[in-house]
């Protein structure tokens, strides 16, 4: 191939016809990567929101290495290996109490179709076989595979060019309430959620939700208490809640999940993205007991089928493993508190940004922060204006947001904030 040549490669999300050559990396250090052409950027998305530790981090580097001269790989269809037993015990101390069973996968779409599926099977073992449709949240995103797809929003989403192929489930209002929000406020947002599951729970297995931050949906950030009265609907409606924690996981909004500012256990979460510290591609659900234990019985239909050929991969097993030892051992979520204080100092709290005429709203919740336009056209050549400053930002839409590596200091970090207030007040 000539240098000049065309890549065969497909890029997601991409108009083909007016798509411009992707700049090439090279390389990356910390928060930074290098492009091919000698420029240097300092990443604000931490490469879709899992490259926690940010780049070529020593001791996750090594893990890989180590892991790879022992055992690449084998699969855990009848076999297992002391990588993947070593992270389900971690995975059930550090998640909220009840999560006791871990099923893995291979990305955070295929954990949340494992959810799902979940739910159905567990349904149908215990007599309840018409409770076979999810129930989802407006402004949901929770992947790209038909499962998923089905379940996301399906008016604003990404996915709607497919709705003749998809099966159909059942959507709530998303919760308005934002995360200081009164019990008046998210009792409306609770009422909304009680009336769908009053017309429809006997044909629901399980809602699925983006605990306090609906991420790729456009940001919205809501409340802990819209969790714990979710939790309570599901318990009375016989309805499993599934905590779908592939961006919220792992530090995200301020804990080490998002489920912990509720102190709420769902039956099911999903983990992906920063499980493996973005090193190589992995994911978990992981069920409570009851859900578990409701698939231990003699008929062949008690068997879980499912089975990814690169579930509990060593490789992403040690190096998930050598991710979780970091984070906790250099006190990321201490990190994160001054990251957020950040964020709502140069953002949130900036009164000219929040006037301009453009802006609909600014806010903050751990390492996320978004400033949201009213029109997406508000945001066209932001990505090439930033990237003249230094900064690589990827807006989603008419969201303009930053969730930075932990590892990104807080000067760092007001670079990223300025670049984002300087493109609306230049």
């Amino acid at each position: 191939m000539t240098p000049s040549a065309p890549s065969p490669v497909w890029h997601p999300y991409a108009h083909l016809k007016t798509q411009r050559p992707a700049p090439k990396v090279v390389g990356g250090e910390g928060p930074y990567f290098t492009l091919e052409s000698g420029e240097t950027l300092l990443d604000a998305t931490c490469s879709w929101w899992c490259m926690i530790h940010g780049y070529r981090h020593p001791r996750l580097v090594r893990a890989i290495q180590q892991q790879a001269d022992r055992l690449c790989h084998v699969m855990l269809g009848g076999l297992t290996h002391e990588p993947a037993d070593r992270l389900a015990r971690e995975l059930v101390r550090i998640t909220p109490a009840g999560l006791d069973h871990v099923f893995f996968s291979d990305s955070g779409s295929v954990g949340m179709e494992v959810a799902m599926k979940m739910a159905v099977q567990y349904h149908r073992l215990r007599g309840r076989p018409e409770k076979h449709r999810m129930l989802s949240l407006m402004k949901a995103y929770h992947g790209d595979t038909a499962g998923c797809m089905a379940v996301c929003d399906p008016e604003e989403g990404m996915h709607s060019l497919f709705a003749g192929y998809l099966p159909r489930h059942h959507f709530a209002p998303a919760p308005a309430a934002p995360f200081h929000a009164d019990d008046e406020a998210v009792a409306q947002d609770l009422a909304a959620l009680r009336a769908v599951l009053e017309r429809h729970h006997g044909e629901i297995a399980a809602l699925l939700m983006e605990p306090l931050l609906q991420a790729a949906g456009g940001l919205n950030m809501t409340s802990p208490r819209y969790l714990q009265g979710a939790r309570e609907l599901c318990d009375e409606f016989d309805v499993l809640l599934v905590f779908d924690e592939v961006a919220t996981g792992f530090g995200r909004t301020g804990r080490m999940f998002a489920a912990d500012h509720a102190d709420v256990t769902p039956d099911i979460m999903v983990l992906s993205k920063g499980l493996t510290g973005g090193y190589l591609g992995h994911a978990a659900t992981l069920a409570t007991g009851r859900v578990h234990d409701a698939f231990i019985g003699d008929s062949p239909g008690h068997a879980f089928m499912h089975g990814p050929t690169f579930m509990g991969n060593p490789l992403a097993c040690a190096v998930a493993l050598e991710s979780l030892a970091v984070f906790e051992e250099e006190a990321y979520l201490e990190r994160i508190a001054g990251l957020n204080r950040v964020l709502e100092q140069e953002l949130v709290r900036d009164a000219a940004l929040a006037a301009h005429p453009a802006v609909a709203d600014v806010r903050a919740l751990g390492a996320t922060a978004v400033i949201e336009t009213r029109d997406a056209t508000d945001l066209a050549g932001v990505a090439d204006w930033a990237r003249e400053q230094g900064v690589w930002l990827r807006p989603i839409g008419r969201w303009l947001y930053t969730m930075p590596a932990y590892v990104t200091t807080e000067a760092e970090l007001r670079r990223v904030t300025a670049v984002m207030k300087g493109w609306f007040l230049r």
